[in-house]
C-alpha cells in the first residue's frame, strides 16, 4: 500500500515533454549540471535511449526543483523532485542531496536497481572515467573523502554533547561533558570547506548516507 501510495504521488509530479531536443553537455556547465542516460529495450526489437537531465544546487523541496526526461534525443517528460520516472520494466528514480544526485536508478519490477550511466563530459562522468583509468587512486580518494565526513560527524556530535550537558536539568541527570577538541573559527571554516569538498566528491559517485551525507550537507 505504502508503495502504491508513493507511485500515486510521483505520478502526480509528472508532466509531458514538449519534444524539444537534448542539448549536448558543455564543459562550462560541470559546477550545475547532470546527465545520465539508460538503454532499454524498445518494442520493435531496437533500443531505447533515455536521457535524465537534472541541475544540482536545487532546493529539492521547492516547487521549482526539477528533472527532466529525454527518450531518444527528445524531452519526453518532466517531474518535480524528487522524480520517479515509469520507464519499461520500471522506474527511473531522480533525488537530490545537499551536495548533488543522491539517485538516479534505474529500478525494474522486480527490485533490482541499476546506476544510469553518466555522459562522459559531464563531473559524474569524469570521476567514473578516474575510477575505471586509476582504480587504486580513486579509492585512496574515496576513502579520504569518507574520513573526512566521519571525523566532522565526530566532531559536531561532541560539540553538541558539550552544548547540552551545558544545561543545569541535563547536567544533573547525566553529568556534564567537555569535548576534547575545540577548534579555532578558522579551523572550523576550514573543516566546513573540505567536508564540502568530500561530499561533492562522494556525490559525483551516487554515494550517500544518511547519517554523514545528510548530516554534512
Amino acid at each position: 500500500m505504502f508503495e502504491e501510495m508513493r507511485s500515486r504521488r510521483a505520478a502526480r509530479r509528472i508532466t509531458p515533454g514538449d519534444g524539444r531536443p537534448l542539448k549536448r553537455f558543455r564543459w562550462w556547465q560541470l559546477p550545475y549540471r547532470s546527465l545520465f542516460y539508460l538503454r532499454l529495450p524498445g518494442g520493435g526489437g531496437g533500443a531505447g535511449v533515455y536521457a535524465v537531465d537534472v541541475k544540482r544546487g536545487q532546493d529539492q523541496t521547492s516547487s521549482t526543483a526539477k528533472a527532466d526526461l529525454y527518450l531518444d534525443g527528445r524531452h519526453h517528460a518532466r517531474s518535480r523532485l524528487p522524480a520517479a520516472f515509469p520507464v519499461p520494466g520500471g522506474t527511473v528514480e531522480v533525488r537530490l542531496s545537499g551536495f548533488g544526485l543522491r539517485r538516479c536508478h534505474y529500478v525494474t519490477t522486480k527490485g533490482t536497481e541499476h546506476l544510469l550511466v553518466p555522459d562522459t563530459a559531464s563531473a559524474e562522468g569524469r570521476r567514473a572515467h578516474l575510477d575505471r583509468a586509476h582504480p587504486v587512486l580513486s579509492g585512496g580518494i574515496g576513502t579520504v573523502s569518507l574520513t573526512v565526513l566521519v571525523v566532522a560527524l565526530v566532531m559536531l556530535v561532541a560539540q553538541l554533547a558539550e552544548k547540552i550537558t551545558e544545561v543545569a536539568v541535563v547536567a544533573e541527570r547525566v553529568g556534564a561533558f567537555t569535548s576534547p577538541v575545540h577548534p579555532s573559527f578558522w579551523a572550523n571554516v576550514v573543516l566546513t570547506a573540505v567536508t564540502l569538498v568530500a561530499g561533492t566528491e562522494r556525490a559525483l559517485r551516487l554515494r550517500y548516507s544518511r547519517l554523514l551525507d545528510g548530516t554534512a550537507g
